[in-house]
């Protein structure tokens, strides 16, 4: 072969390996930057239903089946709530057998496929809670943002963030809960969410870009009487309830922030979604790379840039050693490095964004106690 030829033929070789890499790291970015909002999280596997009886639901024995704690039971045309197991109620050695709470949707008949989920409920505030409450409209960045208010006696108003694979019906699990402690309570969709405006592309920026729908829905508050806010966020929608604490204008007005579960290293989890979804292990640095280059961000964990150190809001953190989706270490160490104003709470036994349904009253006294001061 000849010298040009040849050359010619090698770098057309390498061209065409550099876009099926480039191909390839889009791809495995795609699988976790474009995943829709109410697509289950990796860690809500499948189980069947074995039986009903008075109160109780047998199920297929698996790790997700044996999680402590109250949690959601959905599957095709079925929405329901399941409570602890019943100790001692299995009749195999393959089935466990947990409380059932309700079932607000469907039946649950033998053989169908469900998974357990974080979020309770399926409706609205009205009809899963019987709250009063209003559809609000809030004027974001890119567009109208629908959300829930529910009206209190307070004027501090608490702003509840869902985050990955979620809907606003996820906090709707602690509604109950503020209400009874007299918080008007706004529950926010943002971009991407059904109802809301759609980002560039369809991808998602794990809260560096969606925090500015929270800086709107701040602005509403103060604008419709709230004198304070206190903004509780799960998964990406702490990372933005921190980024709003630190880089919002009206960042004197949250009085506090409560961190579930938040995304404080995007890379490591943009990594730990794509390769529970599939991904194979090679193509994870390209959909790392591949991320960075379709939306911008760098690749700095939030505790390596300023915001550590500008943060100024009293805050609470829970999260668990066992979220294999946002790593608890993170938290541990911004804790460590701002004992001044972040407590943290060790939840075990939790999966991702879930550390309210390993044990509710647990939870909800661990929020009571931070939120008293700040009312």
């Amino acid at each position: 072969m000849r010298p040009v030829t040849a050359t010619a033929a090698a770098v057309t070789s390498i061209l065409g390996v550099g876009a099926a890499a480039v191909a390839a790291g889009r791809y495995a970015g795609d699988v976790a930057l474009k995943a829709a909002p109410e697509r289950p999280l990796p860690a809500d596997r499948r189980v069947t239903v074995h039986a009903t009886a008075a109160g109780q639901v047998t199920l297929t024995r698996s790790f997700s089946a044996l999680r402590p704690g109250t949690w959601g039971l959905v599957g095709p045309g079925v929405h329901a709530v399941v409570g602890p197991v019943v100790e001692g109620a299995s009749e195999g050695a393959d089935t466990v057998v947990r409380r059932l709470e309700s079932v607000g949707r469907g039946m649950l008949e033998p053989g169908v496929k469900v998974r357990l989920t974080p979020a309770l409920y399926g409706g609205d505030p009205g009809s899963d809670l019987g709250l009063d409450h209003q559809e609000v409209e809030i004027p974001g960045e890119l567009g109208t943002l629908p959300a829930w208010y529910v009206p209190g006696a307070r004027d501090t108003w608490v702003i509840t963030v869902h985050g990955l694979g979620a809907t606003r019906v996820h906090p709707m699990n602690l509604m109950g809960f503020l209400h009874q402690q007299r918080f008007p309570v706004l529950d926010l969709a943002y971009r991407g969410d059904p109802g809301a405006p759609r980002p560039a592309e369809g991808l998602g920026h794990f809260g560096a870009s969606e925090w500015r729908d929270l800086d709107a829905a701040l602005r509403y508050a103060l604008r419709h009487g709230a004198r304070n806010v206190i903004v509780h966020g799960l998964s990406t929608g702490a990372t933005m309830a921190l980024y709003a604490a630190v880089e919002s204008p009206l960042r004197d007005r949250i009085s506090g922030i409560v961190l579930d579960s938040p995304v404080l290293d995007w890379p490591v989890t943009l990594r730990a979604l794509a390769a529970a979804r599939g991904v194979p292990a090679a193509l994870l640095p390209l959909a790392v790379r591949a991320a960075q280059g379709r939306t911008g961000m760098a690749a700095t964990p939030v505790l390596e840039t300023s915001v550590p150190a500008f943060l100024r809001t009293p805050t609470l953190i829970l999260h668990g050693p066992d979220d294999t989706i946002a790593p608890w270490g993170p938290s541990r160490a911004l804790a460590a490095r701002r004992p001044d104003l972040v407590s943290l709470h060790a939840v075990p036994q939790a999966p991702h964004a879930s550390m309210w349904n390993a044990g509710p009253a647990r939870y909800e006294e661990t929020l009571r106690r931070f939120l008293t001061p700040l009312m």
